[in-house]
């Protein structure tokens, strides 16, 4: 794992990097803290579809960076040596997604509770994070759960 300090300005700088083709889509990270971490995206020419709203793929991804991040920051958080994988994904979409959209994932205890699983017990843990994203009038926008599995690194 990457050690990082985990700001929005360290973490927007490791996008641009890491995973440029977020960083491009205009995908950044807006603030993160124990419990939250909140991405934001702003519908434009690049990351649209032909309906003239943010292309699904671009919400994939903000949604799935809000629920990532904050597996990184516990895992770094843990000073343990532990692998993270996505393993499954669904996405609900109930609203065209124009303006500026937010994505929040509020479940930084539960992360918490499965990395201290994965250790006591030495297995592999899967677990469900839910992001959901929001437009500019606080309407729902798209929901979407990742599977995530997290072990701690077996020395060799």
């Amino acid at each position: 794992m990457i050690h990082m300090k985990f700001t929005p300005r360290d973490i927007n700088r490791f996008l641009l990097f890491k995973l440029p083709s977020a960083w491009i889509s205009g995908i950044r990270l807006k603030s993160i803290s124990d419990t939250q971490a909140v991405v934001t995206a702003k519908h434009q020419w690049i990351n649209q579809n032909p309906f003239q709203s943010m292309y699904f793929a671009v919400l994939a991804m903000g949604a799935e960076l809000s629920t990532g991040i904050l597996v990184m920051k516990k895992i770094q958080d843990s000073g343990k040596q532990i692998s993270m994988l996505v393993t499954g994904t669904r996405g609900e979409f109930t609203k065209k997604a124009r303006g500026k959209i937010r994505f929040i994932c509020d479940d930084g205890a539960l992360i918490d509770a499965k990395i201290q699983q994965a250790l006591t017990t030495g297995e592999g843990v899967q677990f469900e994070l839910t992001s959901k994203a929001y437009d500019e009038a606080d309407d729902l926008v798209c929901t979407f759960v990742f599977q995530w599995s997290v072990k701690e690194k077996r020395k060799k």
